[in-house]
């Protein structure tokens, strides 16, 4: 039995041929479209996939434009942002519209697998029912699907109340806080972040280029915003 559905836009073959073996694997059904123009076409013609897989720099329509036209048929899917590449901007507008995930290239069959399953479990969650840190974690991801930012902070917050020692939720509301322009309150949670977990090479890489940023230096161009 199919635990569900996936789209994959990607204008890299090789991307999708692997995504696509790995997501078979775990029983995801599997719908390919080889640039941003097909994905939103398929979405168009009727597509209701459970999850998206969007490359964030592609060739004509890039990752942020697929996304925006995405969002005006469909509001709710969940979109795990797949790169290597991007600006600061364009990342930081990608999560405006409700990206809640991002997989960095090069990527292993189980962070693929792992981060679906995360993903598609969500849709099970209740509020009422939240009891562990994780549980309040996966919840706010659902609610940046929807951009809804002051319950997904609220949220973030119950998590980290939870599970104090978590550092994702940190950095997660820096993105936040980035995104919403207040850059000061963005740069303590990236630093809270890296003070529970110095390994935490998403933080490390929000906190240098948002220092580069308030100093007024260009972003580095294979940068992003990460919020996992």
């Amino acid at each position: 039995m199919s635990m569900g559905k996936a789209l994959i836009i990607d204008d890299e073959k090789n991307i999708r041929l692997t995504l696509s073996k790995c997501l078979k694997f775990i029983d995801i059904d599997v719908e390919e479209a080889i640039n941003g123009e097909e994905g939103v076409r398929k979405i168009a013609a009727g597509v209701e996939p459970d999850i998206i897989f969007l490359d964030l720099k592609m060739q004509g329509m890039d990752g942020v434009e697929t996304l925006r036209h995405i969002r005006e048929i469909n509001k709710t899917v969940p979109v795990v942002i797949v790169t290597a590449h991007g600006t600061v901007d364009s990342a930081v507008e990608a999560m405006k519209l409700g990206a809640a995930d991002f997989m960095q290239k090069p990527f292993t069959p189980q962070e693929i697998q792992d981060i679906v399953r995360e993903v598609l479990d969500r849709r099970n969650l209740q509020q009422e029912e939240l009891d562990t840190g994780q549980a309040h974690l996966q919840y706010a991801k659902q609610l940046i699907s929807s951009k809804d930012y002051d319950g997904a902070i609220e949220q973030l917050k119950k998590a980290i109340g939870l599970e104090p020692l978590g550092a994702e939720p940190h950095n997660i509301i820096g993105a936040i806080m980035e995104i919403r322009g207040n850059l000061e309150e963005a740069e303590k949670y990236y630093q809270a972040a890296i003070a529970l977990d110095p390994a935490y090479h998403q933080a490390q890489r929000n906190l240098t280029r948002l220092r580069g940023k308030i100093k007024g230096t260009p972003a580095y161009q294979d940068s992003e915003i990460e919020g996992r």
